[in-house]
């Protein structure tokens, strides 16, 4: 699904401000009825410039009549899509309404905190043009004190592996979230997803472009399948075939 083709429409929360911001952040939305007021509150608490687009991806709880109540905000656009797209398309429409110099990605779950963008940023700022949030360097796992395995340890662990096999990479987190690119960079890929393989799709095709993916640890608070946690074992194994396809084609 091309971004100009895609069933979406769009409802703005407010007018986005006149000046370029400094960094998009593309949250796509699907039932989060539980977390999506707080992460959007918690996004638009971080000390820089950016602007916050958010896709609800055609969710069938509460999460749309929650949207349309949040307070007005120059930096906030919401995109509501009239069916279940998929994260990767999500995104992609989000990207095609994105301004900002940088890009990021935004779950919209809380496993993630919005802070860890200022030291993602600072990298950027000294030379890289893609950076990673790892959950699971040396330094990352202290951080959050990881001391347990969830059932998607070894999963995250087997897809750097592969990745760094495959493209000759040095990640030790191909599925965090947390991905941070130069606009120009990110536009330049000509993104296919759909659904959960936006992460190795970008990383692919971002390695087999030269780039080099700079990690910076950040916090992490994993939920579980109870809490609302989508993604499974299936996608797990879709992105370890997603990796070997895009080594071979773009």
């Amino acid at each position: 699904m091309s971004m100009s083709d895609s069933p979406t429409t769009e409802t703005a929360q407010s007018e986005p401000t006149t000046a370029s911001p400094r960094l998009s952040v593309l949250m796509p939305v699907y039932n989060e009825e539980e977390t999506v007021e707080a992460i959007i509150a918690d996004v638009l608490a971080v000390p820089i410039d950016l602007e916050l687009i958010v896709v609800d991806d055609g969710s069938t709880d509460t999460t749309r009549s929650l949207l349309g109540k949040i307070t007005a905000d120059p930096r906030l656009r919401i995109i509501y899509a009239p069916h279940n797209v998929g994260k990767g398309a999500a995104i992609r429409v989000a990207l095609s309404h994105a301004a900002g110099d940088v890009i990021v990605i935004q779950d919209a779950d809380r496993e993630y905190d919005p802070m860890d963008f200022v030291p993602m940023l600072d990298r950027i700022d000294q030379g890289a043009a893609v950076v990673y949030g790892t959950r699971l360097s040396k330094e990352a796992m202290s951080l959050n004190n990881e001391g347990r395995h969830d059932k998607f340890y070894y999963a995250r662990r087997v897809l750097p592996f592969l990745t760094n096999l495959l493209f000759r990479t040095d990640l030790t987190d191909e599925a965090t979230c947390y991905k941070m690119f130069r606009r120009e960079v990110l536009l330049s890929i000509p993104l296919r997803c759909e659904r959960f393989d936006f992460c190795p799709e970008v990383t692919a095709k971002i390695a087999r472009r030269g780039y080099k993916i700079y990690e910076v640890p950040i916090h992490y608070n994993a939920r579980t399948a109870a809490e609302g946690k989508k993604i499974g074992w299936s996608d797990a194994v879709d992105a370890l075939a997603a990796l070997i396809r895009f080594r071979f084609r773009d």
